[in-house]
């Protein structure tokens, strides 16, 4: 199914249960990944309760944001989203990027979510390291020089070529691969810390990550478990940012126990 919201084509999937239990599951993917992610939890899911899930602008069929968002545009196409599917209140399973939207939505609309689990959550900003930032700094001194050359007549294309292979140095993978719209759209994204917002969520919330998550660390559940006022978490120990797809039987069982008290019987 496609729907157009807020100027972007939105490809998303609603499967209603006839005995459905409790509010719709909402399942929020991480960046460059796309709702089918989901596929082994909508399996053990399926039934119990309806379950929308949806490719976020960007990613799989949904088409590119008009211009460059932010994760609070996101949050907004998601509300407008909810609100036309007459759906008012949502439990959610939210993946690394889909947890940075899950944070917007939840604090600004503090009725909608009732429950959440966020896996491998991004939204909190990792600090710079001094080589970081010296690696951050060279970049953008080669990056001006890139600009200004790109003005002179007949160097252009030479420009754009230097800008590209500064991409491919510089930017992690996920940048590099991106157009124009994605690449700042990513850069607003990442550079966006949420953490401030962690004490003003109402949703009981549940932290399920790998102890050897490289992208979104363990001290971040650590953080998220004490920051946010009624939250737990569950470590799958030598699991990685894909704990729930590495353990996903695991991953479902608790996700039932959190949601309907236990597997359907």
């Amino acid at each position: 199914m496609e729907a157009m919201v807020r100027g972007c084509r939105i490809a998303y999937r609603f499967e209603k249960a006839q005995c459905a239990q409790g509010p719709v599951i909402l399942l929020l993917h991480g960046w460059g990944c796309d709702g089918r992610v989901f596929a082994p939890l909508m399996k053990t899911l399926s039934g119990r309760a309806s379950i929308l899930t949806l490719d976020f602008p960007g990613h799989g069929e949904s088409a590119d944001p008009p211009e460059p968002w932010d994760v609070a545009c996101y949050a907004d196409m998601l509300s407008e989203l909810l609100q036309r599917l007459d759906i008012h209140e949502v439990d959610v399973v939210a993946h690394s990027f889909g947890a940075r939207v899950a944070i917007r939505l939840a604090t600004a609309e503090p009725g909608l979510i009732r429950r959440q689990v966020f896996t491998g959550g991004a939204g909190i900003r990792s600090p710079l390291s001094e080589a970081q930032k010296k690696r951050q700094r060279r970049y953008r001194r080669l990056r001006a020089v890139m600009d200004v050359l790109a003005r002179i007549p007949l160097l252009g294309r030479w420009a754009e070529k230097g800008r590209a292979s500064l991409r491919r140095r510089y930017g992690s993978a996920d940048y590099a691969k991106l157009n124009d719209c994605m690449r700042a759209t990513f850069v607003k994204v990442v550079n966006e810390d949420l953490s401030p917002l962690l004490k003003d969520i109402r949703a009981s919330t549940l932290l399920i990550w790998g102890e050897n998550d490289t992208a979104t660390p363990l001290w971040m559940a650590k953080q998220m478990e004490r920051d946010i006022p009624d939250a737990g978490l569950v470590v799958f120990e030598g699991r990685t940012h894909f704990a729930f797809l590495e353990e996903p039987d695991r991953f479902a069982r608790i996700v039932e126990q959190f949601f309907f008290g236990g597997p359907s019987v």
